[in-house]
């Protein structure tokens, strides 16, 4: 009896690895499933984000025993995008619905001006905190790039400005120099952490793998310039700072105090600053 779990268990498991190796790749954080959508399409209609819930992402009942009084003897707990939505990361093409990405233009419709962005040649606004600027061309302002998995940035730094830790959650980065003296620098994945940083020149080329922390800081005295192309029409960007003390709603402040491992005031007066 035993024998046969363990070759039950390896064929379930094997058929869940075949069928992860066939999602396509995601082009937003999530595409919580919307059961109740009244538009046909191959999948689940994507929810609106910001009507998406904790409870989207969570099922319970597997501690459950099955009713195996059949003729076959066994009974099939499901957990499908059907009993828990945020599994649902299908691309779908449908007008006026939510999908995985954006809806396809008729072909037959599609212009020169689709495939065509200008305004890379003008410096972005860096009067801000952090002293840098980004201008994105993704498929939102690039139509074309839609489906293609490509997309790029352009980065302006003001005099010692920086492009905050941030992460990419869909795309690797390939960053060159145009104007100035940068130093960049990305953090590996736990447990080594390991910082590795360099400080690069006009002309100089950096990559950031994917999904790690990294950061882009001008070390010198005049403003800085740098263009980036990314591994996905919606690379996606989670700034960490803003991520963790400026999340809506709120991060608890014990939580926070715990994983910093500072007093729960210093985490409020952070809190403040976001």
């Amino acid at each position: 009896m035993s024998n046969k779990l363990t070759i039950l268990s390896f064929v379930a498991l094997t058929f869940a690895c075949l069928a992860f190796a066939n999602e396509p790749k995601p082009l937003q954080d999530f595409c919580v499933a919307d059961p109740n959508a009244s538009v046909k399409v191959n999948g689940l209609v994507c929810k609106d984000p910001m009507k998406v819930q904790a409870e989207d992402f969570f099922f319970s009942g597997l501690h459950l025993m099955g009713n195996t009084s059949n003729p076959v003897g066994s009974r099939v707990t499901t957990v499908f995008a059907a009993q828990l939505p945020g599994l649902n990361t299908l691309g779908i093409s449908m007008p006026v619905v939510k999908v995985n990405g954006l809806v396809c233009k008729d072909p037959m419709q599609v212009q020169a001006e689709d495939f065509f962005f200008s305004g890379l040649h003008l410096r972005g606004n860096t009067s801000n905190p952090v002293g840098s600027r980004v201008t994105t061309v993704f498929a939102a302002q690039l139509p074309g790039l839609n489906t293609l998995g490509i997309s790029m940035v352009r980065i302006d730094y003001a005099p010692w400005g920086q492009n905050p830790p941030h992460i990419h959650p869909r795309a690797t980065e390939i960053l060159t120099v145009l104007e100035g003296t940068l130093q960049v620098g990305f953090v590996t994945s736990n447990p080594d952490n390991r910082f590795i940083t360099k400080v690069l020149k006009k002309g100089d080329v950096f990559v950031f793998p994917v999904g790690l922390v990294h950061f882009q800081h001008n070390v010198g005295n005049g403003y800085a310039v740098a263009i980036a192309a990314l591994s996905s029409q919606n690379p996606g960007a989670i700034t960490i700072a803003n991520a963790v003390f400026g999340a809506n709603p709120p991060i608890p402040g014990d939580i926070l105090a715990k994983a910093f491992q500072v007093d729960k005031s210093v985490v409020e007066q952070l809190q403040s600053k976001f």
